[in-house]
């Protein structure tokens, strides 16, 4: 737990008055328009500089030359059947990244739009495995201020003309906007899924703007959050002495990113929905017979504010009304004719084409007054189809059916609505953010790093089974209220539904079960997800990275943490024959073995074609079972929910017995085998390594828990001995005084010092287990590493190098040694959390923070890579594994139930036959309390939830 006063002497930072005027900010805060007092803050005009990439060294590119030929020649192989591969490091984006990015927009799972800090749209990801990084800049809020009976006139696109492609001269298309806001007065201030761009006087001297964005990501709220939806909220403050007519524009391209805008067949349809509602629909035609999209953008006409329209304008002179034309009627006339809404549908667009749609909300804004405008944007893409696999309806068409026209629907609940979103959000974050122990840049962080969960490439079905793709589209009824969520959320932020007490004197406990998992109904459905690894390593559910990004949806989303790990419970019993051919070495193998976990769940047909990375054989991987049931033991055991432990509990056995082949001594410890087997997958291991065997005692002591909360008398007592034995190799071989070696091997590297070598400890600790090692032990590890990893790079200013020398060099074995990598880096400060080392833990996870999200950093914001190098250089963008940063709040609060294990031993309650219980001098050895138990059962009960076994 945190020292309570460890960080009252922090000074603030990024206050908002060093990037807002006080008084405007006074102003705003009277009509809920100000920015929060914590939040990513930037200035509009700020440089985005474009991001440098890192490259492999001679010697490196030498080592990996085979592996790199073979990957060639299979990403063209991919290429020819009209796929995209899984790694592809020689295809290069067309925009190429930048610091520009921004919280991005919709719940999960049903496609996303980022929005960058200075107001594009960009990172188009609407169609699963797919991305268009470019901003279409069409999409644009503008704005048109006239005073004095129009003698004074104000007009702008609110966002900076620093693009290439404005100002063309002569240009019928958006360069002939005005591009008149600089900036230098306008600020962006992020706390996700919230947003806050605020104009203070830009473009008129007289009037303070703020627009808030707002999405309904709402942890434990299972409808809303999967609702593809934003809210932009305009609050207008007028400073000036006369009334002032406002008028807003929301201007929206026919497209999906890209030059999808130019394949033809697109319809424009304006709308007037309920209750004010009143917008235009762009119906989309995809290419490659990928499913249709359909854009609504809308505004919320009120008493004062007046809502008109222009269904269809063109970026260039030809077949209706340009951009040049259209600019111009607001210039003059500041809204556009009511009679537009009766227009019907458009012409299909020709290919070549570009067709937008605009939106205007007018308001009067009387001298010293103030009003609110409202608009809506929501996307409907009802189906979600895979390349090579099935086609199946997104989540959100639980609730508002599978047309295409559901986005009228959405569009108004959002603007309905989205002021009790915004109350759930704040009562969600409010109490970390008034938590005055913490870091400041901790706080908003660590709610920004969620962008990956909406950003990432998410995919949430509704978990029913494929559909036809000329299946007849449904529609449902409208409910325009927010549904309440039927689950209350406990102090600790789990949902009590879910935790199931067995008591421990019943005599009905659950006994051990038969292997058929489907038969078991364990779970609500709440539909199936996907999240990729990173948006350039194209793979779903990586399972390896999820162990560290699993913290995230535990504590905000813990049904689907336990959907994923529902999946990957059967994948593990599955076996699929068909031959794959492994890059790393060039030799084929089968795709997945039964027993072995999956390393994700697919590419072009998840749940079904699984294990698409093909650089090594993960059948031969050492971490991957150990991870899983570490996962299983842990959502098992926060959650309390039996019915999901009795149900993978078959997957659980089958994962640990598995992993008998790789003791070849027969001590019990697991032994790596001279390649790179593990979530490292460029840095060799050899013999015993800190990083595999640790994850491999820690899973033993989880298997051996479950087994005994389950009744598995026999397999609790096989785990408890095979650690025990485990342990004491484990130490002989690799503890050196300080750490634990990198492996037992005589490599060069094998006392190197890994920044995650206690990796099996920090879930030991998350699960509420008994520590692996002595106290005294994991600490001189952690603060080795954070004196020698963190402090002897940059002086702690970007995170912890995975390896570093016993004499204090970068270890550059390989390119992943010398690499930091940002989830890795949060974990470690959570362990460092869980055995009371606060202040080496936010000092290490503030070095990620100075050098991603700062503004002396790289410009990593909203795109936290996987790894920097310690020039700052990156490797893969908008990766998974940062979101471990929830880890650290996990074990700032962990669960109650949790809290609870952690004051007994549960080892102590499984019993070892005289047959299987080791000698004296080794119990004595390893520490380990034999039946003279300090507590007896009737004590321990009132802490453990688990049942008595007879």
């Amino acid at each position: 737990m945190i020292n309570k006063h460890l960080f009252h002497s922090r000074k603030k930072s990024w206050p908002a008055e060093e990037y807002v005027n006080k008084s405007t900010l006074q102003l705003l805060d009277f009509v809920c328009g100000a920015p929060p007092e914590l939040a990513w803050r930037r200035r509009l005009n700020s440089h985005a500089n474009l991001l440098k990439e890192f490259t492999v060294t001679f010697k490196e590119a030498i080592r990996m030359m085979s592996l790199g030929v073979r990957l060639w020649s299979y990403v063209r192989e991919e290429a020819s059947q009209g796929r995209k591969a899984p790694i592809d490091p020689f295809t290069r984006e067309r925009c190429k990244p930048s610091a520009s990015e921004g919280v991005p927009l919709g719940g999960m799972g049903s496609g996303s739009i980022s929005r960058g800090f200075r107001g594009e749209f960009k990172n188009w990801q609407i169609l699963p495995g797919s991305r268009e990084m470019s901003p279409v800049m069409a999409n644009q809020f503008s704005i048109f201020v006239s005073r004095d009976g129009g003698k004074k006139k104000y007009s702008s696109v609110l966002s900076p003309g620093h693009h290439e492609g404005l100002k063309k001269f002569g240009d019928p298309g958006i360069s002939s906007w005005d591009w008149n806001l600089s900036g230098q007065h306008s600020t962006y201030h992020a706390l996700f899924p919230r947003a806050w761009t605020v104009y203070d006087g830009e473009p008129d001297p007289d009037l303070k703007i703020s627009c808030r964005q707002i999405s309904p990501f709402i942890p434990h709220n299972y409808k809303e959050s999967s609702v593809p939806t934003a809210v932009f909220v305009y609050t207008l403050v007028n400073t000036g002495k006369d009334r002032a007519k406002v008028s807003l524009l929301f201007t929206w391209e026919n497209s999906i990113g890209g030059v999808s805008h130019q394949s033809g067949g697109h319809v424009n349809e304006p709308f007037i929905g309920d209750d004010g509602v009143s917008g235009v629909l762009l119906h989309h035609k995809t290419d490659d017979d990928n499913p249709p999209v359909t854009f609504a953008i809308a505004a919320c006409e009120t008493q004062n504010v007046n809502v008109t329209v222009l269904p269809t304008f063109g970026l260039s002179g030809e077949n209706c009304i340009t951009a040049r034309e259209m600019w111009g009627t607001m210039v003059q006339d500041g809204q556009f004719d009511r009679e537009n809404f009766e227009v019907g549908c458009s012409m299909p667009s020709l290919p070549g084409d570009t067709i937008c749609a605009a939106v205007c909300a007018s308001t009067w804004v009387e001298p010293h007054g103030r009003s609110t405008v409202a608009f809506g944007l929501s996307w409907s893409s009802p189906k979600v189809k895979f390349q090579k696999g099935c086609t199946y309806h997104r989540r959100y068409t639980s609730f508002y059916g599978t047309s295409e026209r559901s986005a009228i629907n959405m569009v108004h609940d959002a603007l309905k609505n989205y002021k009790i979103w915004e109350e759930e959000i704040e009562k969600w974050q409010n109490p970390i953010l008034r938590d005055e122990r913490l870091p400041e840049w901790y706080k908003f962080t660590l709610f920004n790093e969620l962008y990956f969960l909406v950003a990432g490439g998410t995919v949430w079905t509704d978990g029913e089974g494929p559909v036809a793709d000329n299946e007849k589209p449904t529609s449902r009824l409208r409910r325009s209220k927010t549904s309440k969520s039927k689950n209350k959320i406990s102090k600790s932020g789990h949902s009590k539904s879910m935790r199931v007490i067995l008591n421990p004197n019943s005599h009905n406990n659950p006994p051990w079960f038969s292997d058929d998992q489907d038969s078991q109904d364990y779970t609500e459905n709440v539909g199936k997800f996907l999240y990729l690894e990173g948006v350039e390593y194209i793979m779903w559910c990586t399972y390896d990275v999820h162990f560290y990004a699993s913290f995230a949806l535990l504590e905000l989303f813990p049904k689907i943490e336990l959907a994923i790990q529902s999946d990957f419970a059967k994948a593990v019993l599955h076996e699929d024959t068909r031959r794959v051919k492994f890059l790393a070495d060039g030799k084929y193998g089968i795709r997945k073995v039964r027993g072995a976990v999956p390393h994700d769940l697919g590419t072009h047909d998840p749940w079904h074609e699984m294990n698409a990375y093909n650089i090594h054989d993960t059948s031969k991987w050492k971490d991957l079972n150990p991870k899983f049931v570490l996962q299983v033991y842990r959502d098992f055991a926060a959650t309390g929910d039996f019915s999901f432990g009795r149900a993978v509990w078959p997957s659980v056995r089958a994962a640990i017995d598995y992993m008998a082949q790789f003791d070849r001594d027969g001590d019990g410890l697991i032994e790596n085998d001279g390649f790179p087997d593990q979530t490292y997958d460029a840095w060799t291991v050899h013999g015993v390594s800190a990083y595999c065997g640790c994850l491999w005692l820690a899973s033993l002591e989880a298997a051996a828990a479950m087994a005994y909360s389950l009744g598995d008398h026999s397999f609790a007592e096989k785990c408890k001995v095979k650690f025990l034995r485990a342990k004491k190799a484990f130490e002989e071989k690799l503890w050196n005084g300080s750490y634990f070696n990198y492996d037992s091997g005589s490599s060069k590297n094998s006392r190197s010092i890994q920044a995650d070598q206690l990796a099996g400890q920090w879930y030991t600790a998350a699960s509420g287990l008994p520590l692996l090692f002595e106290e005294k032990k994991i600490r001189s590890t952690l603060q080795r590493i954070f004196e020698y990893n963190v402090m002897k790079v940059r002086g702690g200013r970007m995170g912890a190098v995975n390896g570093m020398t016993p004499r204090g060099k970068v270890d550059d074995t390989c390119m992943q040694s010398r690499e930091i990598w940002t989830g890795v880096t949060y974990a470690v400060a959570a362990n460092m959390i869980s055995h009371g080392m606060e202040h080496q833990a936010f000092t290490t996870a503030e070095g990620i923070y100075v050098s991603g999200w700062s503004e002396e950093g790289s410009g990593y914001w909203f795109q936290t890579p996987e790894a920097w190098t310690t020039d700052g250089h990156y490797r893969s963008l908008i990766y998974m594994r940062p979101l471990s940063i929830w880890a650290m709040q996990y074990a700032l609060s962990p669960p109650e139930a949790i809290l609870k294990m952690s004051k007994i031993n549960i080892m102590d309650f499984i019993q070892v036959s005289a047959s299987q219980r080791l000698d004296e001098a080794d119990i004595e050895r390893l520490g380990v309390r034999r039946n003279n138990l300090e507590l007896d059962y009737v004590e321990a009960s009132k802490f453990c939830t688990f049942p008595r076994i007879s």
